[in-house]
């Protein structure tokens, strides 16, 4: 008795090739490489060409909207992920990788899509009648490529039709048997579990992505303090996008605040953490408070932050961390105040061209609970002009140099002269290399101003019964000058009251300064520092309605200590200029 092992033996020694090359396939959690693989495995191993068509949907991470089993006759729109041909050029392909596939409605693929069946077709007839004959393209191609055995294999994953396989031979004359199309669909099964990690990883990508986008700012303005421009890159890589944020603050007094930070880890939950330590940020410093004090108190959030997630029974605790770069500068003294938190110094080019990066005292990284070693605050005076450079590791660490050489790098590429923000923004992009994929790249750059001497005015007033009087008479002489004449009334009541509120609470020297920048500022300095606020009065008391009114007459109020005591300011809308 004779038995012809020559089949058998060629299945054997097919599979046993496909297992090997199979684990090329998933090198990446990208979903049109992973289809690219699946069909670069299969040919010329088991097919002389071979297709993958995959849902639209899976590039944007979303659920394929074809279940097993559906009674709906509408179909998901099939995108070429992936083709592969023992012919150069691929010519049995009526479709090139990346456009929309078109698939007849009555078809192989039809019901292979729609009951997540393979579907088998050893000899491939293209005569009159058959399902090729309502394909015009795919019936011209099957006879110009010799096409004569078909397999299609569906993709699936948790019930869902992720796409399909398509397996065709050419110029192998053997057409595909039971055994080929076993082996196939084991190949499938492996690739489905690769592509529905990717097809995951993309949905949580998107949401990192569209998460972080909505959080950070959208339009970014200096007032007259500084010009800005930014540049961010999401880290592009598995680990998903970071925690980088930046911000730019208008504050009162016509100062601006810079912050740059960056949060440990990657995905949704360092997103999140970013938002919640941005709106922290401009809280506190709505609050008026300096850049070493926004820290600790941003300091103790992010601690808090650690203690509430590591509360719930049986989660492991996230880990909780950030650093942090915050900067104060004032136009009308030209001087900036800077505070870290474990982040890397800012680079400060002069007018001249000159690149230096600050030793600023380092401080510990936010929320490492080391909250008994204060922040620093260090005060540098900044000509006219001066461009500061805010940036994350992200944009100076690389794998091959350590950060030192990556900071001499961005100095080397901020020395561009008559250069304009956005024009430099993207050179310190091109010409900086970014070799750490794991990591957001963030760049904020802003290039200081000074208020001229007609946008300011001061006054020490005397302490004395008619200090109010004084006040007023100065103060309509100015706006007269600026031609503010409208604003008098109202100014004269917020700084009567301003001042009523000093002399009765608190003691000389006593000082006022306007300011005239994108809105008009009255700010009041005394020596005290109870911290000043509104009261409800009662309808027969006669005190306590002096910040009530002030609160009425001005878009907003507010207070800040200085040297030496505290200085209470109100601002009022400045008339548009007409177009």
């Amino acid at each position: 008795m004779s038995v012809d092992v020559t089949n058998s033996e060629r299945t054997c020694s097919r599979r046993a090739a496909l297992n090997q090359a199979s684990s090329r396939i998933g090198s990446t959690l990208d979903v049109w490489q992973t289809g690219q693989e699946l069909a670069d495995v299969a040919v010329p191993l088991l097919a002389d060409y071979a297709v993958v068509d995959l849902a639209e949907s899976l590039r944007f991470g979303e659920e394929p909207s074809a279940r097993i089993g559906a009674t709906s006759n509408h179909l998901a729109d099939l995108c070429r992920a992936g083709l592969a041909s023992i012919h150069p050029g691929i010519p049995e392909s009526p479709w090139a990788r990346g456009e929309t596939v078109f698939i007849p409605p009555s078809s192989p693929f039809t019901s292979v899509l729609h009951s997540g069946k393979s579907h088998l077709e050893q000899v491939l007839d293209a005569s009159p009648g058959t399902w090729l004959d309502r394909d015009p393209e795919r019936a011209r191609t099957t006879r110009e490529n010799r096409m004569h055995s078909l397999m299609i294999v569906p993709i699936r994953a948790r019930r869902s039709v992720l796409g399909v396989a398509v397996f065709i031979r050419t110029e192998d004359p053997v057409p595909f048997q039971e055994d080929d199309l076993l082996i196939a669909e084991e190949l499938v099964t492996r690739a489905a579990l690769y592509l529905d990690n990717a097809r995951q990883y993309a949905r949580e990508h998107a949401q990192s992505l569209a998460l972080q986008h909505h959080l950070l700012p959208h339009c970014l303005s200096g007032g007259v303090a500084v010009d800005v421009a930014s540049r961010y890159l999401p880290a592009d890589t598995e680990a998903g996008v970071g925690g980088d944020w930046f911000d730019v603050i208008q504050l009162s007094g016509a100062r601006v605040g810079l912050v740059v930070g960056d949060v440990i880890g990657h995905g949704i939950g360092a997103a999140a953490t970013m938002g919640q330590l941005r709106t922290a940020v401009r809280t506190l410093a709505d609050l008026d408070l300096p850049p070493d004090e926004v820290l600790r108190h941003l300091d103790d959030n992010v601690r808090r932050l650690a203690e509430e997630g590591d509360g719930a029974p049986g989660c492991v605790p996230p880990v909780v961390g950030a650093t942090c770069l915050y900067a104060v500068y004032d136009p009308a003294t030209g001087r900036c105040t800077l505070a870290r938190a474990g982040h890397p110094p800012p680079a400060i080019i002069d007018p001249q061209g000159q690149a230096t990066f600050p030793d600023l005292p380092s401080g510990a990284p936010l929320g490492l609970g080391l909250g008994l070693v204060p922040f620093e605050a260090v005060e540098m005076d900044l000509p006219e002009g001066s461009l500061l450079a805010f940036y994350t590791d992200g944009l100076v660490e690389s794998r091959d140099a350590d950060i030192d050489a990556g900071m001499q790098r961005l100095a080397a590429a901020l020395t561009q002269p008559d250069q304009s923000l956005e024009n430099l923004c993207s050179s310190v992009m091109e010409a900086v290399p970014t070799q750490a994929p794991t990591d957001d790249v963030t760049l904020l750059l802003a290039r200081t101003h000074t208020l001229n001497a007609a946008q300011t005015a001061s006054w020490d007033l005397p302490t004395e019964p008619t200090i109010a009087r004084t006040a007023r008479h100065v103060v309509n002489r100015q706006l007269s000058e600026w031609g503010l004449e409208h604003l008098e009334a109202t100014t004269e009541l917020i700084v009567s009251e301003l001042l009523t509120n000093a002399v009765r609470h608190s003691v000389g020297p006593f000082r006022l300064r306007l300011i005239q920048h994108h809105a008009l500022t009255c700010e009041v300095y005394d020596a005290g520092l109870l911290h000043p606020h509104i009261r409800h009065s009662g309808t027969k008391e006669e005190h306590g309605r002096g910040l009530f009114l002030v609160a009425q007459l001005s878009r907003r109020w507010g207070f800040r200590l200085a040297t030496g005591g505290k200085l209470v300011w109100a601002e009022q809308d400045l008339p548009q200029a007409d177009p």
